[in-house]
């Protein structure tokens, strides 16, 4: 039970975020390292928003997208 409990825990962190805020599933990018760097790039851009402490990706997403300023604040410059 435990272990089914862990994987939906990292589904929901991770792969539900990556699918339904980014649209990952959706992605056209499917030559060479395309698909790496972009899941690369989705995962650090998770990444920098849990270690700012971000608590709602798609709101930041948002927000940042909304705003470039708060976005370079939010990173310290």
């Amino acid at each position: 039970m435990g272990l089914a409990r862990g994987h939906w825990e990292i589904e929901n962190r991770n792969h539900h975020v990556r699918d339904v805020t980014f649209h990952e599933d959706l992605s056209q990018v499917r030559t060479q390292n395309g698909p790496h760097m972009m899941a690369t790039l989705r995962e650090l851009a998770m990444s920098i928003m849990r270690l700012t402490g971000v608590k709602n990706i798609a709101k930041a997403c948002r927000d940042f997208a909304a705003s470039a300023h708060k976005t370079l604040r939010q990173l310290g410059y």
